[in-house]
């Protein structure tokens, strides 16, 4: 079985700086990692080939500096990397993104696509369903877990609001998954110095056939109105009772979630 990984490096911080010209995010100066919901992606491809033998390909567009989150795969265990990288890429909203990724993705051979659900720094949730749209592949997002069948399709379990669903989706998918679906496993140091002595492999524009004008700045119709931090999580609460009140408290919160 041969598995795509999409990854982001995005930004470790929480101050969103935009660039008042282009408005689109400034990166200079601000320390990167890898996107959390790409590496719970990541993670769930790695125990897939864990048990199935499979081949991993991952592949990102970004600056040459984003070959630091593809070597750190590559020390989590996967066997290919793929760097997208031109300026003609520069700029690019999650439509052009995800048009240039499935322009790359259709030289490939891949029996499953997967990527995060969404990028902390945009948290948009676009690329991966658009990708698919691209493609002409089936999608389910917000997925916490997936089997592969003998048959090649894939039993998936989604995460909704207050549920979980269960699906079934034919071979060649794309899949979102969070990010804590998975506990990322860590680098190994043999894996660290080995992913240094691997090849990156880096395509340009040129490389891919894809049409000029769904690049880049040029191909994003998306313009940045106003950007703004996460909310913060409402306080938990705190109760003092006794044992017996408790429990009746924690059943009427569950049913209040429809999880009982």
């Amino acid at each position: 079985m041969n598995i795509i990984v999409c990854i982001k490096q995005v930004p470790d911080t929480t101050e969103i700086k935009i660039d008042p010209v282009k408005n689109t995010l400034i990166r200079d100066g601000v320390p990167s990692i890898m996107n959390p919901d790409d590496k719970g992606g990541l993670e769930m491809a790695l125990r897939m080939k864990d048990m199935y033998g499979a081949h991993i390909t991952v592949i990102t567009m970004g600056p040459p500096q984003a070959d630091v989150i593809l070597r750190e795969a590559f020390a989590m265990g996967v066997d290919r990397a793929i760097l997208l990288s031109d300026r003609k890429f520069a700029g690019a909203d999650t439509l052009a993104t995800s048009y240039a990724l499935a322009g790359a993705i259709k030289t490939l051979d891949y029996d499953l696509i997967i990527a995060g659900r969404q990028a902390i720094d945009g948290d948009t949730a676009q690329v991966g369903p658009e990708m698919a749209e691209h493609l002409g592949l089936p999608q389910v997002s917000y997925v916490i877990d997936a089997v592969r069948k003998d048959d090649g399709n894939f039993i998936v379990k989604k995460e909704n609001e207050d549920s979980v669903q269960t699906l079934e989706v034919e071979g060649k998918c794309v899949l979102t998954v969070l990010a804590s679906a998975f506990q990322a496993r860590y680098m190994s140091v043999a894996g660290i110095v080995d992913a240094y002595n691997k090849e990156v492999e880096v395509w340009g524009a040129d490389k891919l056939d894809v049409d000029e004008t769904k690049r880049g700045l040029k191909g994003s119709p998306t313009k940045v109105f106003q950007s703004f931090p996460k909310a913060l999580k409402a306080p938990g609460e705190i109760f003092e009772v006794s044992e017996e009140e408790a429990v009746e408290i924690i059943v009427n919160k569950l049913k209040e979630k429809h999880l009982i």
